[in-house]
């Protein structure tokens, strides 16, 4: 039967990639990939030969409906993102809705979410929380951040390297210098680290350190 599958792949130990996964990439008919180039490493580390087909934000829409038709005549197709669990904050959420729509067939597998790791590890609440993603660039930021000034519950945002100290700045004036915040970068990779204080002291920390790698931000809630 066809059926979809979203498959996780690790967010930067190789080590981390399950069993199960290879299995189902090496057994479907195609892999959409975020980027081929990127996907194309693991594939190649882990002896996977299945065609690959880019789907990215910019192509998505223009290629949902040809690979939702190649699903309904039986073929069955897995989804990856550069790293982590696809749909969260990467592409996979049109195809998924597409697909249960049609009736197709749709199984995600557990695997590696940049997230939980960083949450967990933070000290901070896990029991209740709310994932965040990337704050809007601009449109929409202030907004936004007055809006989670009042949110109990902890927060959790990525972050790119060079957007940080911005990020981190808004924060005291949105939050407050005192709040509590861990900030983790390069998950599972060998420079993996975690910075735990106040949003003041973290700020302080990374304006004597240039931030590098990618980031999970983990803010207490009010």
């Amino acid at each position: 039967m066809s059926t979809l599958y979203l498959v996780p792949t690790p967010i930067g130990n190789l080590k981390d990639m399950t069993f199960r996964a290879v299995e189902i990439l090496n057994e479907v008919d195609l892999i959409l990939a975020e980027d081929t180039r990127t996907s194309g490493k693991l594939l190649k580390h882990f002896e996977i030969t299945t065609q690959m087909q880019s789907y990215h934000m910019h192509n998505e829409h223009k290629v949902l409906n040809r690979i939702v038709d190649r699903l309904k005549c039986g073929e069955s197709i897995a989804m990856i993102s550069d790293a982590g669990t696809p749909a969260i904050s990467d592409p996979g959420f049109l195809l998924t809705r597409a697909c249960i729509k049609e009736g197709i067939s749709i199984e995600c597998l557990p695997g590696a979410t940049a997230f939980v790791p960083a949450l967990v590890n933070s000290g901070l609440p896990n029991d209740k929380f709310v994932f965040e993603g990337f704050l809007p660039v601009k449109k929409g930021r202030q907004t936004r951040l007055t809006f989670l000034a009042e949110e109990t519950r902890t927060i959790i945002f990525y972050e790119s390297p060079h957007k940080l100290l911005k990020t981190l700045t808004h924060f005291t004036e949105y939050f407050g210098e005192d709040r509590q915040i861990s900030v983790s970068r390069e998950l599972t990779k060998l420079y993996e680290e975690t910075i735990r204080g106040s949003i003041s002291e973290v700020l302080t920390h990374f304006e004597n350190k240039a931030p590098k790698g990618e980031f999970v931000l983990i803010v207490a809630g009010k």
